[in-house]
């Protein structure tokens, strides 16, 4: 994947994180916040290795969001909270998982019509 929209798609994921929190309450930003937080570690995955396969980054996505999500069943340092969470909820390992498979759906795709364009 080009780097380039690749980055872009890392910034448009987190405006979507800040408009989703500024317009809704409730449940919405939250679950919509853990989909977009794996989105993000996605995105970043791909930023840093453009030649991913789709299924490795859902994978380590996902797995990433839920190794943090069970840590918070510990002790998480106050200086990382605010990005690492601090309270366990099991419906967000729900939510890391769609949005693991939505991102891989979306990138499985681009790779497909880049394959018939190229």
């Amino acid at each position: 994947m080009p780097r380039l929209p690749t980055a872009v798609t890392c910034l448009v994921i987190v405006a979507c994180g800040l408009g989703i929190r500024a317009l809704w309450d409730g449940p919405v930003p939250k679950y919509a916040g853990d989909a977009l937080y794996t989105a993000l570690i996605y995105a970043l995955l791909v930023l840093a290795v453009p030649r991913v396969r789709p299924w490795v980054a859902a994978a380590v996505s996902a797995g990433l969001s839920w190794a943090i999500e069970f840590a918070q069943l510990g002790e998480i340092p106050a200086l990382l909270r605010p990005v690492l969470g601090s309270t366990f909820n099991p419906p967000d390992l729900l939510w890391y998982a769609v949005g693991a498979a939505l991102c891989w759906l979306a990138h499985h795709r681009l790779r497909a019509e880049h394959a018939e364009q190229g």
